[in-house]
């Protein structure tokens, strides 16, 4: 009896589980709705795009619009008239907005090389100089480790455009403008990244660099050999959001450079919306063009991100 009544939900359960899940339903529909309507526009036709009714579902999303073409084909076909390709132009509708985005403007592959070496290169940099401070906060004792790592954590409270001119100043000295270490060398560390790995490596039983120890192993063995596999979930996190950051830098890019061919996507876009921005679905293929890297590459890693950040400040 008792057990069945276990198994039974009662009413008010049912309801507060319904109404979460409406208001996580809910949710989502608004935080995808933007995206939704980026990738319809981003296929829409000039036509769709400039109608005074808000087209929803562009012509090309509709399955009926393709067997309608296709049926038109095969009936050209089977009377022996000339086959319009009807079902071809209705296919390339989806991407030649795409296509005249990239040709408008012919820095686009810049663009992305740029942004790509930009991310991939910070990315690397800083969870090897994250993975090191983290690893020192976390296993090794010296005087004032504390305060320092206090210290450390403060400076995230500083907003970026605080120490924006000293920084470009100190570029500018070095003679750095306009050139990749501009872009990459003041970005190579982040506290949020040693926080992060930080708190992932104080779950790490102090045992195992015991028994670490005993077999040999010198402290940087140990970070290589046996804390870093451990530690992938969280450097898989760290990761994604520095390339995140790295892929979405606008502002630092605007200011070094001078050359079109070092800008980034972001700063690209802005200068493609100023010259385009009367064009809204072939700004709108540039904007989801830019995006998608970041999309294919959570959905990659989406496993170790979700791991990482749940394992991350376990143990304080």
């Amino acid at each position: 009896m008792t057990a069945t009544s276990k198994n039974r939900r009662s009413p008010a359960t049912i309801l507060n589980k319904a109404v979460v899940y409406s208001l996580l339903v809910v949710g989502a529909i608004i935080m995808l709705l933007p995206f939704y309507y980026m990738v319809t526009t981003a296929t829409k036709t000039s036509d769709e795009t400039f109608t005074a009714e808000l087209v929803w579902v562009p012509r090309n999303w509709k399955i009926t619009e393709y067997i309608s073409a296709w049926k038109a084909d095969r009936q050209n076909a089977s009377l022996g008239l000339p086959v319009t390709g009807e079902l071809k132009k209705l296919f390339s509708t989806l991407w030649v907005n795409f296509a005249d985005a990239w040709k408008e403007d012919r820095n686009f592959p810049w663009y992305y090389m740029n942004s790509l070496i930009i991310a991939v290169t910070t990315t690397v940099l800083q969870l090897a100089t994250s993975a090191l401070a983290a690893y020192a906060f976390a296993t090794m004792k010296f005087k004032g480790k504390e305060i320092v790592f206090m210290i450390f954590l403060g400076t995230m409270m500083i907003p970026g455009q605080v120490t924006l001119v000293p920084n470009y100043v100190i570029v500018a000295k070095l003679g750095w403008i306009d050139t990749y270490k501009a872009l990459i060398i003041p970005w190579i560390a982040s506290v949020f990244s040693i926080f992060m790995m930080r708190q992932f490596f104080m779950t790490i039983p102090a045992e195992l660099w015991d028994a670490a120890q005993i077999d040999g192993c010198t402290r940087f063995e140990y970070l290589w050999r046996v804390m870093l596999p451990l530690a992938v979930p969280v450097l898989v996190t760290t990761g994604l959001f520095s390339f995140i950051s790295g892929w979405n830098t606008f502002l630092w890019p605007l200011i070094v450079t001078n050359s079109p061919r070092l800008r980034t996507i972001q700063v690209g876009l802005s200068s493609f919306n100023q010259e385009f921005g009367t064009k809204p679905n072939l700004l709108m293929a540039a904007s989801t063009t830019a995006i998608a890297p970041l999309l294919v590459l959570f959905f990659i890693a989406q496993k170790q991100f979700i791991q990482g950040i749940a394992r991350t400040g376990l143990k304080s």
